[in-house]
């Protein structure tokens, strides 16, 4: 299995359909010069982790965060995310599912312990898919809050750059 496909398997173990895109959507990505991928693997060589981030001039924007699914719990999320975070002192972002049930709960407070604040503007995550709808996420960010026009300003160039929506 090559790493994008372990990548792949990851992601679909880890998020609802509506928050990743196809394969080939996904593979695409690997063609833009902002996307990234950081992976972390086990003493056997095995990946067990990666996260997927762009980097813009102004912010870093982290799309997706995974952990094999028999090894969480054991701090390699924290570790990889740390280890991303402290390779820049850029503004980072992230989205999160809206603090409705114990799980989205549970994973507002990980990244409130790795210093994210969570952002009270309304926002939703453009479709991933055809024919899904748009996704109503929250925005977090570190080291600080967001100001409106930070949201604003960060809202239009993912729109604009990792979702492609046309300017209006």
């Amino acid at each position: 299995m090559n790493d994008f496909e372990r990548v792949y398997e990851m992601m679909s173990a880890s998020f609802p359909e509506n928050e990743y895109r196809t394969p080939s959507g996904q593979k695409e990505l690997l063609q833009h010069p902002e996307y990234r991928l950081m992976t972390e693997s086990d003493e056997q060589g095995q990946m067990i982790a990666f996260l997927a981030a762009w980097e813009f001039p102004l912010f870093r924007f982290i799309e997706h965060l995974a952990v094999d699914p028999s090894v969480r719990g054991g701090g390699i999320g924290k570790r990889l995310m740390n280890k991303y975070l402290s390779e820049s002192k850029k503004l980072t972002i992230l989205e999160v599912e809206l603090p409705e049930d114990t799980l989205s709960c549970r994973r507002i407070r990980f990244y409130e312990r790795l210093g994210f604040r969570l952002n009270d503007y309304d926002y939703v995550q453009p479709p991933l898919r055809v024919g899904e709808e748009d996704l109503p996420l929250k925005i977090m960010s570190y080291p600080k809050p967001l100001a409106e026009n930070e949201f604003l300003a960060c809202k239009a160039l993912l729109y604009d750059k990792v979702y492609r929506i046309p300017k209006i």
